[in-house]
């Protein structure tokens, strides 16, 4: 498979994954009478990410989040030469997901990305339940772990085969279960990226946390799953 089809495929997957993960915080968390709540903006997460592993697994392996790629590359399951392209795909993606709810969002009467939160996330004041910055850091950075390390054993050769899309879509639900309280949840800098741009000030001030946090869980994961699981490190 050619990197420009990798690239597309990881464009459009992580537009589906924020356009429909933070469009359901945005657009039906709160819809009055049946809004989802916290359960089915997590479902929705889940779901974007568990239908893209079966759309686009088979052609870009569906990272859809430039963690993944970085713990992927320091497990030895991807090429270094490929992460910054992979990256600016996703993160890309990401923006083109955001523009377009931003657009549908201000069809509604009195809308404001700002007032609204846009689905940033953020710590401190703009954490859902006023979390610090180092709750922020601890979530953000063990969820990321755990993630990769579900992605990591999911995706291993000697795992069941077929079902890694569901192993890692429910286990993404349950991470935003226990995260969305603390940061809104990332552990994706692509999708904390979108949302960020379009709400400018304390957003874009916070994203930091929202790209080193998820790279250090990453990493270690990385690092650790390989020596749980015996697996040898091959990819340079």
């Amino acid at each position: 498979m050619s990197l420009n089809r990798k690239l597309a495929a990881e464009f459009i997957g992580t537009f589906w994954l924020v356009f429909g993960g933070c469009g359901s915080a945005v657009l039906a968390a709160t819809f009055p009478d049946v809004g989802i709540g916290l359960l089915g903006v997590s479902l929705a997460f889940g779901l974007t990410v568990m239908t893209m592993a079966y759309a686009i697994g088979h052609i870009s392996g569906c990272h859809l989040n430039p963690a993944v790629s970085l713990g992927l590359l320091v497990g030895g399951r991807f090429p270094a030469r490929d992460l910054v392209p992979y990256v600016v795909a996703q993160v890309a993606g990401a923006l083109a997901g955001s523009a377009v709810l931003f657009v549908i969002a201000n069809g509604a009467n009195g809308f404001d990305a700002v007032a609204s939160g846009f689905a940033a996330n953020g710590y401190g004041e703009h954490s859902p339940g006023h979390y610090s910055m180092v709750a922020a850091f601890v979530a953000e950075c063990v969820l990321t772990f755990m993630f990769l390390f579900i992605i990591l054993g999911a995706t291993d050769s000697r795992a069941p085969a077929g079902f890694a899309p569901l192993a890692i879509g429910l286990g993404l639900t349950l991470i935003h279960l226990v995260g969305i309280p603390v940061t809104n949840l990332s552990v994706n800098p692509a999708r904390s990226s979108g949302p960020a741009l379009f709400v400018g000030d304390w957003a874009v001030r916070e994203l930091w946390l929202f790209w080193l946090a998820p790279a250090v869980g990453a990493a270690l994961a990385g690092i650790v799953y390989p020596l749980v699981s015996g697996e040898r490190r091959t990819t340079a």
